[in-house]
């Protein structure tokens, strides 16, 4: 058994956030932001100005003997759009691209390589970012389980539910 850290962006991280909070093998899930350039530690606020350059991104554990890299990849590729640049439906801006934030030259070999058999399902290209992983800063306590916390507000109930759903009919035998 061996706990590795996994950071990734597929919009709104609220969406990424519930998607893994379903699978299984993975802790510890963390709101919050990464990749940017202005120093300090940002604020939601922020953030959302989209000049920050800094992503919604999730980062969270999880056991190696229980699921794969590869398969914490294909997840996150089936379960928002990889090929819209900058964007997840409504939600418009850098701050909601999509990007695989990687480890070690191991893990964006993976990346790599999942994007490359993924693209065979989207019509358009991906343009899902694969770059190094930077410092990370945890989003404020209220972005923390908001799903859970909040299923009936109404961009859970239309945005996120139905990421669910997908979820649980592609990947059953990876859920908890």
């Amino acid at each position: 058994m061996a706990k590795q850290i996994a950071t990734l962006g597929g919009g709104c991280f609220w969406c990424t956030e519930a998607v893994f909070q379903e699978i299984k093998g993975v802790d510890d899930i963390v709101s919050g932001y990464t990749g940017g350039k202005v120093p300090g530690y940002p604020t939601y606020r922020e953030i959302c100005s989209g000049l920050t350059g800094h992503a919604e991104v999730i980062q969270f554990t999880y056991d190696d003997s229980i699921i794969s890299y590869k398969d914490i990849l294909t997840i996150f590729m089936a379960t928002h759009d990889p090929t819209t640049l900058n964007r997840q439906g409504a939600d418009v801006g850098t701050q909601y691209r999509s990007v695989i934030y990687y480890q070690n030259e191991n893990e964006a070999s993976v990346a790599k390589q999942v994007i490359s058999a993924m693209q065979q399902y989207f019509d358009a290209t991906i343009v899902t970012e694969v770059s190094p992983v930077e410092t990370f800063y945890p989003a404020e306590k209220e972005h923390q389980n908001y799903y859970r916390d909040n299923q009936e507000q109404g961009y859970c109930s239309f945005v996120i539910s139905p990421k669910l759903t997908k979820v649980r009919k592609l990947f059953a035998d990876k859920l908890k």
